[in-house]
């Protein structure tokens, strides 16, 4: 179902739930009550209960329905012991971030017997939304760990509509605004503000007293980055507004010279630390450097953000790692617990803080001048058009 369906769709998936909670809370309805309680007819409550049995969340019983029971879901002359539940997972990349947190999730889930089935997705809520609904509509799901789009109206609407469903749903590494009042939804993110915020200081301690910042406004974490950045520089006596800012995506194709005006504004600024969101960013950034002559960390210092690939440079880069494998492990415990307490727990939301690794990008204090940082052209041209000309000959 799609946000915008009218409200008979929604009042169906509101009864449904509210017969699982039933069923959580009592164990058992009937259908005649329930059917009663809601003002529907009983043809309409089997369907909800048979829809609810075809997910795999209830079984069916003369005039009315309890909850599957573990041992019995499947056959036990298989010998063998089977997941009783299966958790549905939703992320939008299968090959940069999210293989940790789907290996964290797995681990945790093969302790508690439980399956995880994983779809990869976009950065799009569109996609998200069609990724889920295919898990509930072809896989007996019990609860969801989703990462969706959360930016816009789209991304509004998703979360909404994640809201109604009639499974526990976790959100991993994303939160829904207070705009929203998604009041269902739990989640597990990383406090990425924190870690931006670990970065400046231990930029500061290294002697670096401006402190710039490349983010990537295409990425979900880059906004709290940026604020980390910006609340740890006021902290410590900076002026954010009057510190380098630059969005990494901004260069396009022309990578190279976008990353000369970066160099070049140091220079004018005297910035000679810059946390760089995300390290794939930070590597490239730091090649160009390299090929540029500059001595790295001798005359900018760099930090990293997601340490996925920092380690793979030269020189190795410090950075941010957040805690991968414990979003998924936690994702996996919060679904377990919904699903055994039910709706009187309380709903739980999650913040872990992330490691800062420190590596050789970022160890030593600032050099004495920044000559070896590029100056744009017009800045050379206008700088040598003060020069003393030279006596004719």
């Amino acid at each position: 179902m799609s946000p915008g369906q009218g409200p008979k769709a929604v009042f169906a998936l509101q009864r449904r739930e509210r017969i699982i909670e039933r069923l959580r809370a009592e164990g058992s309805v009937a259908i005649r009550e329930i059917a009663a309680e809601f003002g529907v007819s009983d043809l309409t409550i089997r369907r909800d209960v048979t829809a609810l049995e075809d997910q795999g969340l209830v079984s069916r019983v003369h005039g009315g329905a309890v909850l599957p029971q573990p041992s019995n879901a499947h056959s036990p002359a298989s010998g063998s012991r089977r997941p009783a539940l299966v958790i549905g997972m939703v992320v939008p990349s299968l090959d940069y971030y999210w293989p940790e947190i789907i290996r964290g999730a797995r681990n945790e889930a093969a302790t508690m017997n439980l399956r995880i089935i994983v779809r990869g997705s976009l950065y799009d809520a569109e996609d998200n939304q069609r990724q889920v609904q295919a898990l509930l509509d072809t896989q007996n799901i019990d609860g969801l760990i989703v990462a969706p789009s959360t930016a816009g109206e789209a991304g509004h609407d998703l979360l909404r509509w994640l809201n109604t469903l009639p499974v526990p749903v976790v959100l991993a590494e994303r939160r829904s605004p207070v705009a929203i009042p998604a009041h269902r939804l739990e989640w597990v993110a990383t406090d990425h503000a924190f870690g931006a915020g670990m970065a400046v200081r231990h930029l500061w301690q290294q002697g670096h007293k401006n402190i710039g910042c490349i983010s990537d406004s295409t990425s979900p974490t880059s906004k709290h980055v940026v604020r980390g950045w910006r609340l740890a520089l006021s902290a410590l006596g900076m002026d954010p507004d009057k510190a380098v800012h630059r969005d990494s995506a901004a260069g396009g194709e022309d990578r190279a010279s976008h990353f000369d005006d970066i160099l070049s504004l140091c220079a004018a600024t005297e910035t000679t630390g810059l946390l760089i969101h995300s390290d794939v960013q930070a590597v490239a950034f730091v090649q160009h450097c390299v090929d540029r002559g500059i001595d790295i960390p001798g005359s900018l210092a760099v930090v990293g953000y997601d340490d996925e690939v920092a380690y793979l440079a030269e020189p190795a880069i410090s950075a941010v790692r957040p805690p991968k494998q414990h979003v998924g492990r936690h994702a996996v415990q919060l679904i377990s617990a919904r699903l055994s307490d039910g709706p009187r727990r309380p709903v739980h939301r999650v913040e872990l803080n992330p490691d800062l690794i420190i590596r050789d990008s970022s160890v030593s204090a600032p050099g004495p001048s920044h000559a070896r940082l590029p100056k744009s052209a017009a800045t050379e041209r206008s700088e040598a058009s003060h020069l003393p000309k030279e006596p004719e000959r």
